[in-house]
């Protein structure tokens, strides 16, 4: 492990993030908070801190898996350390548990909260609340990879540590270009949102909170009631398209807009992600029609809302799911597992690692009754070696024994079964709202301190694929 050449690249990563720090003071100034002092104060020492330890440990040589998993583990925990400087300042969030639970819950596009009264919050820590959502959401981490090469680093490492799904899909032989490429589409539909949600009737400074928090899938909303604020049913269709787009592999954004359009409907993952939303409205709708709505439109709409805002991992709400059927809550937290795309913004396990544990399934099932024969896993018409297959077994074996885990640790501090099962599929799967004493009307501010750092690492597990954070605590990974 080249120590120095991770303090190093943390050291860059912590100048950007104390740059970021100035974006929320215009606002803070603006609506006259006078909480830019603040995110003076946390963007110097971030800055210096990050200054001192770039300076005193440049080293000019290649990251290679092992530097890759631990930058990335680290830069987010720096990330969430540094990131609640502004809420500990300002005695918003006073306690460091509740500030770095709220600030590793924006980073890693959660969205589960502490706070009781959001709208109390001045705007400036509002802003910079949703921005964590936007930088956490494509990944601090990929946008650093077209820079690193200045700095005389190789960036694929980092590049396989961050990007979601079980291969990452390398748009250009060079991975700084891949990672212009990821950036540019995603701050394209993010301009887009913003305006579209400007045309309902949000203001700048409300659009922008909302499009981070879509985009990145995150959920942090500047209103107590979320989305189901604005009882709009235009900022509530535009937000489900977003959060639909945000939910599919950026990959697939590029492509189209290089005039290809049939990459969609090309696609296998996107089509059973796809399906997945149609299958689960469905299901769902029919109980909201029956009982919860007066007119189909309305029920329609807050169930798909509801569907893709799971989904997605997004975590945005327009209507409290707990009161439905236990077989609509049932559907609803099946989908907290399964997330978005590979190369989305979302979170859960990932649509193509279901897809091809069905597919899995399938071939073990056709090979009992042909014994002989040879029948490869595919996804369209590509076959999927064997090792992928194995490893998609492994994470999914691993994800269900963290969850088994972290349910059995939460009931232990007091936690109800349904709200322990609730708070740690929210958090590992990064979603935000559960069932139980977390729903979507509730917040986490309850759960018992050792609680919220269990969920913490849940949170970082979740958004970093599992294996790049438990792969630091295995002792052979600090050896040479």
């Amino acid at each position: 492990m080249q120590i120095q050449l991770v303090i190093n690249i943390l050291g860059f990563l912590l100048i950007f993030l104390a740059g970021s720090m100035l974006l929320p003071i215009p606002f803070s100034i603006y609506y006259g908070d006078g909480d830019y002092l603040y995110f003076l104060i946390s963007a110097f020492i971030t800055f210096v801190i990050g200054l001192i330890s770039f300076k005193l440990t440049r080293r000019e040589r290649d990251v290679r898996a092992r530097e890759g998993f631990a930058i990335v583990t680290l830069g987010w925990t720096s990330f969430s350390i540094f990131g609640c400087l502004p809420f500990i300042f300002s005695g918003t969030i006073p306690g460091v548990t509740d500030a770095f639970f709220e600030t590793m819950s924006g980073f890693t596009t959660t969205g589960a909260t502490i706070l009781n009264d959001i709208e109390q919050l001045p705007h400036g820590l509002l802003f910079w609340r949703s921005l964590t959502h936007w930088m956490g959401g494509m990944g601090i981490i990929v946008l650093s990879l077209a820079i690193l090469p200045l700095l005389g680093v190789g960036g694929m490492q980092l590049f396989k540590a961050e990007v979601p799904g079980p291969v990452p899909d390398k748009l250009t032989p060079r991975v700084t270009e891949t990672a212009k490429i990821l950036w540019g589409v995603y701050v394209l539909i993010s301009a887009l949102e913003t305006i579209l949600l400007m045309f309902g009737g949000m203001n700048l400074f409300e659009a922008l909170c909302h499009t981070f928090g879509t985009m990145a899938t995150g959920g942090f909303s500047t209103r107590n009631a979320s989305i189901g604020y604005y009882d709009n049913a235009y900022i509530q269709y535009v937000i489900i398209f977003f959060m639909l787009v945000a939910g599919t592999n950026f990959s697939l954004h590029f492509r189209f807009l290089k005039r290809e359009i049939g990459a969609y409907h090309r696609n296998k993952e996107f089509l059973f992600f796809i399906g997945l939303v149609a299958g689960a409205t469905i299901l769902i709708g029919i109980d909201t029609m029956i009982g919860h709505f007066d007119q189909w439109e309305t029920a329609l709409r807050n169930t798909l809302f509801q569907v893709v805002s799971i989904l997605t991992t997004t975590g945005y709400g327009t209507a409290d799911y707990e009161q439905w059927s236990f077989s609509s809550q049932y559907v609803l937290f099946l989908l907290m597992f399964i997330g978005g795309c590979a190369g989305s913004t979302g979170g859960g396990m990932k649509v193509i690692r279901l897809y091809i544990l069905i597919q899995f399934v399938r071939m073990e099932v056709k090979r009992l009754l042909h014994p002989s024969a040879v029948i490869p896993v595919r996804v369209g018409t590509h076959v999927i070696p064997r090792e992928i297959v194995t490893h998609v077994i492994g994470f999914l074996a691993l994800m269900v024994g963290l969850f088994i885990t972290g349910v059995f640790l939460m009931t232990l501090l007091g936690l109800d079964l349904v709200s322990a099962l609730g708070a740690v599929a929210a958090s590992l799967g990064n979603i935000g709202p559960g069932l139980g004493s977390v729903g979507p009307t509730d917040n986490y501010a309850h759960i018992p301190v050792a609680g919220k750092w269990i969920l913490t690492f849940f949170m970082l597990a979740g958004r970093l694929e599992i294996y790049t954070v438990l792969i630091l605590f295995a002792p052979s990974f600090w050896k040479k």
